[in-house]
């Protein structure tokens, strides 16, 4: 399934460049600030700015979409935890932060990646420098970690 219309968070977050994979109601991007290897952005399609006014829909789909995120970010980075942040002070779409965390540093691309926030809070503060070329590397692991089917 493709989309050709992108929401604003869509498009602030570099879509379509930055899409791992689209459903029906969400789209899953590359977050391009990496704030650990393999953050995540969850877009909802839906043109609403509220969690609760999401369809019954959507909300049914969240638990396919989640289920193909944790799992494709394991295989690929083996993270510690995952922390979901639905913040939208900025931007107004419904969507999440997905970040991995880890205890320690871990190597991708001859990058080292560090958790500053670890064991806290996320620290959006802190950004693992990448350049266009190492986002695309990440990409293209996590596809290749997807679970593709239902």
């Amino acid at each position: 399934m493709a989309i050709t219309v992108y929401n604003g968070t869509m498009q602030k977050f570099g879509a379509p460049d930055t899409v791992i994979h689209q459903y029906d109601h969400w789209s899953v991007l590359l977050r391009p600030a990496q704030l650990t290897l393999g953050a995540l952005v969850l877009v909802a399609h839906e043109p609403v700015h509220a969690f609760s006014e999401l369809s019954p829909a959507s909300f049914v789909e969240l638990h396919q979409v989640t289920g193909q995120i944790e799992s494709a970010l394991q295989k690929a980075f083996q993270y510690d935890k995952l922390n979901y942040l639905m913040l939208m002070m900025v931007d107004p779409d419904v969507h999440f932060h997905v970040i991995p965390r880890y205890a320690q540093a871990i190597s991708f691309n001859d990058r080292a990646f560090v958790d500053a926030g670890w064991p806290a809070v996320p620290n959006f503060g802190q950004i693992n420098d990448t350049d266009s070329a190492t986002r695309q590397l990440i990409i293209e692991r996590i596809k290749a970690c997807w679970e593709h089917g239902t």
